[in-house]
This record gives C-alpha cells, sequence and structure tokens, in this order.
C-alpha cells in the first residue's frame, strides 16, 4: 500500500482540517461521520477526536488510503 505526502505550511494540522486537504473526505460534515464511525486511523490507532492535533510524519488512513503529513514544507 502507497502512502501520499500531504504537505502544510505550518508545524500541525487538526484531524479533521486533515482529512478534506487530503482528500481523504469530500467536506467537514463527511470527515466528522468517517470519524465519528470509527473509520480513521492515525499511525494505525483508531482515532475518534475530529480535533487530534497532526504533526510531522504522521500516517491517517481511511478505507486502505493513507496520507502522511509533511509539516512546515
Amino acid at each position: 500500500m502507497s502512502i501520499r505526502d500531504v504537505p502544510i505550511r505550518d508545524e500541525s494540522i487538526r484531524l479533521g482540517q486533515f482529512l478534506k486537504l487530503a482528500g481523504l473526505a469530500e467536506d467537514g460534515g463527511h470527515a466528522k461521520e468517517l470519524i465519528e464511525t470509527s473509520d480513521v486511523k492515525v499511525n494505525d490507532q483508531v482515532e475518534v477526536r475530529r480535533g487530534r492535533q497532526l504533526r510531522d510524519g504522521d500516517v491517517v488512513t481511511v478505507d486502505g488510503e493513507q496520507a502522511r503529513l509533511v509539516a512546515g514544507r
């Protein structure tokens, strides 16, 4: 399974925002639904907090798709 790098300008981003940015969720409502139904993993752990702060190197998985946060670039 390949991991797609998703760059952000800042050092961190909230999980809900990252899902939209990475194209893993269509919009904020879809991101919320994915998180509430335990369909989102951060570093192979199920994550249910939409406000979870992601940092450089964190890998988010949704339905087999993976995206890695690349911060500060």
